[in-house]
């Protein structure tokens, strides 16, 4: 704290210990001005100018101070100047002492507060701008909230100087002119308790519900601006209509057809979207044959001399197209037909809130679920389309073997194909920019599936900054820079993983103007309803979270809030959300993790149990890994798990509902597991948990007991 905000605290510190030190509060009790209102009545008469200002000055230096009796003064502006211009008086004076605490809280203690809670004011912060005034003028309406205590935490937040003046002058008016009217009465009052009767309370509770009208009647008559260009349908061919049938298009027309809505599904390409045709199904098929190949390779460690397996790569990747065919009746148009969803082959263009063009004919409908999903992106490194990218759209068309394969990307999609495609004989090089692969997990977590990559043979190379691509001598060629010094990387093909983007063009949104996040995804609100009311967005499209799970969730509300939002609508719970990359080691985990936690200050107890003392992992050979567990201090709640090693993914699921469901370790390690299993790791992770927290000093009366009792 620099000097002048020294010397300003101090001036404040003192001026409010003289008001304490020399009981000025005397002065300020009904009693006291009861027994002075003819004298301060006279004087007012004789010096109308100096009593307005002495009084102005007065309250002022109170509310700026945040003193006691605001409440009385304004019930003397009510005696001394009337209604009228006692409202007048005390609305400015009020207003001006609040915003000189403002002021006072912001350039005190507002950077402070930005330096060690910069990440958590950011959200807080964006709330404000967006809907600040609103919240401060609901907080002025009601006297319940002390108006010190808001004019000093607004000042740490991001609203503006004249913003928080006009509003709070407008929002403290109505409780104003009811205390100065009661001034008024002063004589006959016999203490604060008659202003504050319950008839008084009750009008405030009413005060209190007129900004949540009033924000109803706002969002009206957004509405009504934002649907005026178009023309609603009088009737409805359909209840709703969901554009994509990926995770979130199927499950949200397969909830509508459950409960009689009369539905359609439009797709443009295939039934199932990217989990079934190019994600999810294809990438564990690929990396279970991958996997068979490095079991085969460790033979030896399973008491075998050797093992030899002889494949060929097309076959290899014939297989996966096999299983996406085995999958494919599960999100078939017959089978949707048969649960009463209309499925159309199309491409889908919203024309209004109400009307979607497909082949030719407009459809009208009540509700619009967007499920339009996300797309592989290519960065824009100069010469990288001249390299014919493959991504995880288009690899699954690969029937002959890469010699050399460059992969970008060390998210979880890269990883995998990564892993997958050198275990199937790829000499395989895998460049990121940053420091470590899988960069949302704790450190050591990267570093052990690191560690097994590298064992296997892929070449890692982290912190490479990438510049361009370009042919020399008939080679592919990439440039990097790494610590100062140029890395010239050569390969055959490059397979492209470094993200998704959300498709959000080509069907209509740009002309009717729904509002995009910052990273493409269209905005939503906590029940998913885009800009319009009744167009609604849910999975890969969406966001946050891009997994079929999650977008299955997302489809739910979805899917609800549009057939029945009239009646009861539900906000959308991300609160458990587990996800596992599918590497070897597998990595899953649910809540938070370690580097989480640590930022955003968030108290934590860390078990962790490693696998290599696991029976049934040692009897597999996969005796390797862990289970790390985040609990509340000194309690078994859980905060978040990972879980790293063999059938990770499964392993999870205990913690998944134990989190969701609200038991934590306590109930986790009195639940029989069956032996031997890999889910007896979260009975033993429990049991590490329970041993830290036994109390030494109870382990000592228990020694002492036995000792007796032995005689």
């Amino acid at each position: 704290m620099n000097r002048k905000k020294f010397f300003l605290l101090c001036l404040i510190g003192l001026l409010v210990v003289g008001f304490f030190h020399f009981d000025l509060g005397r002065y300020l009790t009904l009693d006291f001005i009861k027994s002075q209102q003819e004298a301060i009545n006279r004087f007012y008469l004789s010096h109308p100018l100096q009593t307005v200002a002495v009084y102005f000055a007065i309250y002022v230096a109170m509310t700026g101070l945040s003193l006691p009796g605001a409440v009385v003064m304004t019930l003397v502006g009510g005696a001394v100047f009337g209604v009228v211009w006692g409202t007048v008086i005390v609305s400015f004076a009020s207003t001006l002492g609040a915003t000189l605490a403002f002021l006072a809280s912001r350039y005190l203690f507002r950077e402070m507060i930005q330096s060690r809670f910069g990440d958590k004011l950011k959200a807080i912060d964006a709330g404000i701008e967006k809907e600040g005034a609103f919240y401060l003028f609901t907080l002025r309406l009601v006297p319940a909230f002390p108006f010190f205590i808001i004019n000093l935490v607004m000042g740490l937040t991001a609203i503006r100087t004249g913003v928080f003046m006009v509003v709070s002058q407008v929002g403290m008016l109505a409780g104003t002119v009811v205390y100065v009217n009661a001034g008024t009465q002063i004589a006959q009052l016999d203490g604060l308790s008659g202003i504050l009767s319950l008839q008084m309370i009750g009008s405030f509770i009413l005060l209190g519900l007129f900004p949540l009208l009033a924000k109803q009647g706002v969002r009206w008559f957004q509405l009504r601006k934002i649907l005026a260009p178009y023309s609603k349908p009088k009737t409805f061919d359909r209840n709703l209509i969901a554009i994509g049938a990926g995770a979130a298009g199927l499950v949200t027309t397969y909830i509508g057809a459950a409960v009689q809505a009369k539905v359609t599904l439009i797709e443009k390409h295939k039934m199932g979207g990217d989990c079934l045709n190019t994600g999810c199904v294809p990438s564990k098929a690929l990396i279970r044959s991958a996997k068979f190949l490095a079991h085969a390779k460790k033979a030896d460690t399973l008491g075998f001399r050797s093992a030899k397996v002889t494949y060929a790569f097309a076959e290899v990747m014939e297989r996966v197209q096999r299983v996406i065919r085995t999958v494919e009746p599960h999100d078939s148009v017959e089978r949707y037909t048969a649960l009463g969803v209309e499925c159309i082959q199309g491409e889908a263009r919203i024309l209004s809130p109400w009307h979607v063009e497909v082949n030719g004919q407009t459809l009208s409908t009540r509700n619009i679920v967007i499920a339009t999903g996300a797309r592989p992106a290519i960065p824009p490194i100069p010469g990288i389309r001249d390299m014919a990218p493959l991504t995880s759209d288009t690899v699954w068309n690969l029937r002959e073997r890469p010699k050399r394969l460059l992969v970008l990307g060390a998210g979880p999609i890269g990883c995998e194909l990564t892993q997958a495609f050198s275990r199937l004989g790829c000499e395989t090089t895998l460049v990121l920019r940053g420091s470590r692969l899988m960069k949302k997990e704790d450190p050591e977590v990267s570093q052990m599936v690191r560690d097994r990559f590298e064992a296997e043979g892929v070449r890692v190379l982290s912190d490479h900054v990438l510049q361009k691509f370009f042919m020399e001598e008939g080679q592919k060629t990439l440039v990097c820079q790494h610590q100062g010094e140029e890395v010239r990387v050569l390969f055959d093909t490059l397979l492209v993983a470094s993200g998704r983007q959300a498709n959000v063009s080509g069907f209509g949104l740009e002309a009717l103007g729904v509002v995009l996040n910052r990273d493409g995804t269209i905005q939503t609100d906590a029940y998913l309803r885009t800009t319009f009311p009744n167009i609604f967005a849910c999975g890969d499209v969406a966001g946050p979270f891009q997994f079929t799970h999650t977008a299955a969730h997302q489809a739910w509300y979805a899917a609800v809030n549009a057939l029945f939002g009239r009646f009861k609508r539900f906000k959308v719970d991300y609160s458990v959300i587990p996800w596992a990359t599918f590497t070897d080691p597998e990595v899953a985990r649910v809540g938070l993790n370690e580097q989480e936690a640590l930022a955003q200050g968030i108290p934590h107890e860390i078990t962790l149990y490693g696998l290599d003392d696991l029976d049934r992992a040692i009897a597999d050979e996969e005796a390797y890994g862990m289970v790390k567990v985040l609990t509340v201090p000194g309690k078994d709640t859980i905060l978040g798990v990972t879980i790293v090693g063999d059938h990770a993914g499964d392993i999870i699921a205990e913690y998944v509902a134990a989190m969701r469901h609200g038991f934590g370790m306590n109930k986790i390690l009195g639940t029989i597991h069956i032996y031997p299993t890999l889910a007896e790791a979260n009975k033993y992770a429990a049991g590490v948990w329970k041993k830290a927290h036994v109390s030494p000093s109870v382990m000592v009366w228990l020694e002492k007991f036995h000792r007796w009792s032995r005689g």
